[in-house]
């Protein structure tokens, strides 16, 4: 399997970057549904453009449609994924389960991916994603490479990871920092990265408690390709293009090369952008201070590296289309060429009838020094066999004639748009809120707060933690107020087979044993109550789940 290289385009020049450097996809955004709303993005009419640039190129697109939206705003999301659609966008990535819906019965035939912000890291959690029609995964970037390693090998769809760029505090989807401070949502595209600013106490903010340094894993490239992570990411849609190409530049000759990076590459890494340097803390499962970093604000950019940087990727050049092309010029009958390009493309067209020569004959050298001449394209001629009679004059315009007609038709079929199907948005049917009086539900968060004095304000119903439940004695409450469980917002692999999965079987009176070491044991799923403890298979793990929602109901 090949390891895709998925780079950053916050806009036009960020795109050309991208694609210049070595980017095998590209993701970007265009309207007001993408988690990065405050890049440049891109216009109706400079997404098409956008599409047809980097699918001549060989480069797939991604777009970005992963935030919160409500109900009044599906229809203008619709309208963006249809024309997404129209452009030939090569997969959308989602958030939002009404969005995921949305998309699935407007545009069926594209795939859609699992975005980062829906806070996948769990092989369950990747496991419902494909279940719902999802083809791709894009990983939280908290997990540990034995995290990652163990979705991989059992996931049923592409799993994407990120591997360089900038951290949050807190998982991606689950923040409202900005929200609450700002009135600036991370769900809806308009972070105001609150974590970057200064914090403190008694009036002196003199300290960055949740900043987080940007993370490099370019040591780790191969080892993450043998892990089968089907695309690595580079975050960095706000960044300069210059990093983008920079950045992308590097991590495309690992993967090529399947090598970690130079001490010199390393260096360069550090020099487009960092924190006080990179950490690899998550990957390696080693968290802790060194992890968190500032920029200096007295950081500058290297503009002379840079001018470097920009004046390559500018020229267009540094990503062509080798073609393979044939030329058959024969007395009497049209020219003939035929392009061909690795992909299975293939375009033959005809040109004049050439003449007998009256002084000089054209020579195959000089057809195919011709035929050559793609400056300007984005191919370049690899190959190129002439097939001449002799005695013929063939005029340099005819041959560049012949030569264009082949290289737009191969640029035709190169961005021809597939054939999908497309349906119109129906929107939901409208609930009436109902008349009657609203209930009164409540929220625990410390077992103290369960109290006579609580249970007398008669809540319909009482949401405890799980695993504040050994903790309190609801007997005294049962019949006044109906009790739920809670389960965690976010449970790694190691918690929910050890700490929380105890914690459940203690309260269901069942026996545990820490199961960690056993948790490829392909032990019987079925055996939810072993003697030794709660059997550790995907499938066990989800029917023992289902088992607790109703044993704690029955308990409580």
């Amino acid at each position: 399997m090949t390891t895709e290289l998925l780079a950053p385009a916050g806009g036009q020049e960020a795109l050309v970057a991208a694609v210049q450097s070595g980017a095998d996809a590209v993701y970007m955004g265009f309207g007001a549904f993408n988690a990065r709303r405050s890049a440049r993005n891109f216009s109706d009419e400079e997404f098409r453009a956008a599409v047809s640039y980097c699918h001549l190129r060989g480069v797939k697109v991604y777009l970005t449609l992963n935030t919160l939206v409500t109900d009044r705003e599906l229809p203008a999301l619709a309208a963006e994924a249809r024309a997404a659609s129209e452009c030939g966008v090569d997969a959308i990535l989602v958030q939002d389960w009404g969005v995921l819906a949305t998309l699935q019965k407007i545009i069926p035939d594209v795939p859609l991916h699992a975005s980062t912000q829906m806070s996948l890291h769990t092989l369950s959690g990747v496991q419902e994603a494909a279940r719902l029609g999802m083809t791709r995964a894009v990983l939280a970037r908290e997990l540990s490479r034995g995290e990652i390693a163990e979705i991989c090998q059992k996931s049923p769809v592409e799993i994407e990871t990120f591997v360089h760029g900038a951290l949050c505090m807190c998982y991606s989807g689950q923040c409202e920092m900005s929200a609450v401070i700002g009135r600036r949502s991370g769900n809806r595209g308009a972070c105001a990265q609150p974590c970057r600013l200064p914090y403190g106490f008694s009036g002196r903010a003199d300290g960055y408690p949740l900043s987080l340094k940007d993370a490099n894993l370019a040591p780790f490239v191969p080892e993450m390709m043998d892990l089968g992570v089907a695309c690595l990411k580079i975050e960095g849609r706000m960044k300069r293009p210059e990093y983008v190409a920079a950045v992308t530049e590097i991590y495309a000759r690992l993967l090529r090369e399947h090598r970690t990076p130079t001490k010199d590459e390393q260096k360069k890494l550090a020099l487009a952008f960092s924190r006080d340097g990179f950490t690899e803390g998550y990957y390696r499962g080693a968290r802790g201070r060194e992890m968190f970093g500032t920029r200096p604000e007295n950081a500058r950019w290297p503009e002379d590296w840079f001018n470097e940087i920009r004046t390559r990727y500018e020229k267009e050049n540094l990503r062509l289309v080798p073609l393979t092309l044939e030329c058959t010029i024969r007395a009497g009958q049209p020219m003939h060429l035929t392009a061909e390009d690795a992909d299975g493309h293939a375009v033959t067209v005809t040109g004049a009838v050439p003449e007998a020569a009256r002084s000089r004959a054209v020579t195959a050298e000089e057809v195919e020094t011709r035929l050559r001449k793609t400056g300007g394209t984005a191919f370049s001629a690899a190959q190129c066999a002439v097939a001449l009679d002799g005695g013929l004059a063939v005029s340099a315009g005819a041959l560049n004639a012949l030569r264009r007609e082949a290289l737009a038709q191969m640029e035709a079929q190169r961005t021809a748009v597939p054939k999908r199907r497309v349906f119109d948005f129906v929107p939901p049917t409208i609930v009436k809120n109902s008349a009657d009086k609203p209930l009164l539900t409540v929220s625990l968060h410390r077992a103290e707060q369960l109290s006579e004095e609580l249970v007398a304000l008669v809540p319909a119903r009482v949401y405890v933690p799980v695993e504040l439940l050994p903790q309190l004695d609801l007997s005294p409450y049962l019949g006044k107020s109906e009790f739920f469980a809670v389960l965690p917002r976010i449970y790694r692999t190691q918690e929910r087979y050890s700490g929380l999965v105890c914690t459940i079987a203690a309260e269901l009176d069942v026996p545990c044993a820490d199961p960690r070491e056993r948790f490829l044991d392909g032990g019987d799923p079925h055996a939810l109550n072993a003697d030794d403890g709660i059997h550790l298979s995907e499938e066990g793990y989800r029917l023992f789940y289902g088992a607790l929602i109703e044993q704690v109901r029955a308990i409580i």
